[in-house]
């Protein structure tokens, strides 16, 4: 990896930048993802991951420097065990072996939660790869058992919303016919070891593969009619909810209603090739301003208004080695210099970015959401629409305004 311009001073500059803006109490995650020869070393990621607000990273491997440099900041962490390695991992021994040097080694000053044993698995119709799965995610959640750990640390995997077969509306969920036999007994696995179902959602491709009949507004929470499903009677405005709640019918119609849902990655390209309509500064600005807006409410979908999202942006830094069209590079909230890759500034939680995969061995979004066939329309009332602050935004706004001028006068006089 090449050494990085990213200083101190820029992140001291930026987080002094981000007490201007609004505050929230949200959580987020976000994914770190590594695949470039020019991000920061990871000890200078630390202020950004605390400057966006994120308390929770996921990695696509487990990468030693990340999870040194975070020890003793509180942050949680997925850690990636790739697909290469699922073969291996189906050996026990391997799997305990790999546990002792990726995760317990780093336990407690690292709060390791969870380990995502391979990457969108199961949407390369790959049986080989497969049928390694679930042997390869038993086997580490042994090793964790036999290393006292699985009370602290979880096992899953993460998946495309291309296991759908259908997702239109949210009622008629359910996962593809042929993916069914590998599906639910991973589902069985999951349920009977407290693990979440992660799940990666990505509207952008549904909006780049048919434009024209997929509303814009529609795909960035944008105000818009949105629709009704006419089963649950349940009123949608945006794309990301319709699809989480087709998730949680699919996991329905298996037996597992209850099964927690964590959307594991998430974003919109600030960049794109000419035929990837809708990538831009602008609504990538859009789509993750208003999603870590909604996050920051507490707000549920409309099949679980009580549900709190658990949503992982995609992704840290924009990665310059990733292979693909341009937006799998552009993903970024920050440039590899730390710098903004497009203002959030009315959110309170800064910019972020980063592209995917480690060496978790799969590319975002690769298979593509879903493509609605009868596609939402227009606009309507202003669904997110920024409204006036109340007595207490405004004196915490002018409490962090004094705060933040503070520090970049600091920064000036260094």
């Amino acid at each position: 990896m090449e050494d990085s311009h990213f200083s101190a001073n820029l992140a001291f500059f930026f987080i002094g930048f981000l007490f201007l803006l609004p505050s929230t109490a949200t959580s987020v995650g976000i994914n770190y993802g590594q695949i470039a020869n020019n991000l920061p070393p990871p000890e200078h990621v630390v202020p950004l991951v605390k400057a966006i607000g994120a308390t929770r990273v996921k990695l696509y491997d487990a990468d030693p420097k990340v999870l040194k440099a975070f020890a003793n900041t509180g942050v949680e962490f997925i850690v990636g065990l790739g697909n290469e390695y699922l073969s291996k991992m189906t050996d026990l021994a391997n799997a305990q072996q790999w546990v002792k040097s990726n995760v317990q080694a780093y336990l407690p000053a690292t709060k390791i939660t969870s380990i995502a044993v391979g990457n969108e698995v199961l949407t390369f119709n790959d049986t080989s790869l497969s049928g390694c799965l679930l042997p390869a995610m038993q086997s580490v959640h042994t090793a964790l058992v036999n290393l006292k750990l699985d009370s602290q640390v979880t096992v899953t995997t993460a998946h495309s919303v291309a296991i759908l077969q259908n997702s239109y509306p949210p009622s008629a969920g359910a996962f593809q016919q042929d993916l069914k036999q590998c599906i639910s007994p991973i589902l069985d696995f999951l349920s009977k070891t407290c693990s979440p179902f992660l799940i990666n959602a990505y509207p952008f491709f549904a909006y780049k593969a048919n434009p024209k009949q997929v509303s814009l507004d529609f795909v960035l929470f944008q105000p818009n009619a949105g629709f009704v499903d006419p089963a649950s009677n349940l009123h949608y405005d945006n794309m990301l909810f319709a699809q989480i709640d087709a998730v949680y019918t699919a996991l329905g119609r298996l037996g597992y209603k209850k099964m927690p849902v964590q959307i594991s990655e998430t974003g919109w390209p600030s960049k794109g090739d000419e035929d990837e309509l809708g990538a831009s500064p602008e609504n990538a600005k859009k789509y993750n301003g208003n999603l870590l807006k909604i996050i920051s409410q507490k707000k549920g979908t409309p099949a679980r208004p009580n549900v709190n999202l658990n949503i992982f942006v995609f992704a840290m830094f924009n990665e310059n080695l990733k292979p693909g069209p341009t937006s799998e590079r552009n993903y970024g909230l920050f440039k590899p210099d730390g710098t903004p890759a497009y203002g959030l500034g009315f959110s309170g939680i800064g910019v972020s970015g980063g592209n995917s995969t480690g060496t978790g061995g799969g590319n975002p979004g690769s298979n593509g959401p879903s493509v609605y066939l009868s596609p939402p329309a227009n606009s309507s009332n202003g669904y997110l629409a920024i409204s006036s602050s109340s007595e207490r935004m405004v004196w915490s706004c002018w409490r962090r305004l004094s705060m933040g001028l503070i520090l970049i006068v600091a920064y000036l006089m260094a």
